[in-house]
């Protein structure tokens, strides 16, 4: 299984997700999220598993997220530029983002993950 999953050194949502991971000694890949966010094609798979909700992709709590009005624009927005927009800005794509190759998950629940990777 390849997994790849976006974290911020900083968050200890990330750090804690990273933590899980390594207990359950699964194989992944890290990439740090504001200096190489997710591609334009990563975040449309992601969106797919999201259900479309291009909400969840982002991270509502952020600054950059309330400094860019996003709560009003998003609504507007096109998906294209939306995606361009988390592409270009890796603080506003929600962390960690973990994306294998037949699932998506967008912050850390450990329920969530517990059902998807059944441990």
């Amino acid at each position: 299984m390849s997994l790849t999953v976006y974290t911020y050194s900083k968050c200890s949502t990330c750090r804690n997700a990273v933590k899980w991971l390594k207990d359950r000694k699964v194989t992944f890949i890290e990439k740090p999220i504001y200096t190489e966010p997710p591609s334009p094609a990563e975040l449309k798979r992601m969106l797919a598993f999201q259900g479309g909700n291009l909400r969840r992709l982002f991270n509502t709590s952020g600054i950059q997220y309330r400094a860019l009005g996003l709560a009003a624009k998003l609504p507007g927005m096109s998906e294209a530029d939306s995606l361009t927009l988390l592409a270009d800005e890796g603080r506003l794509v929600k962390r960690p983002f973990a994306l294998g190759e037949k699932f998506g998950l967008v912050g850390f629940d450990p329920e969530s993950w517990n059902a998807q990777f059944g441990k």
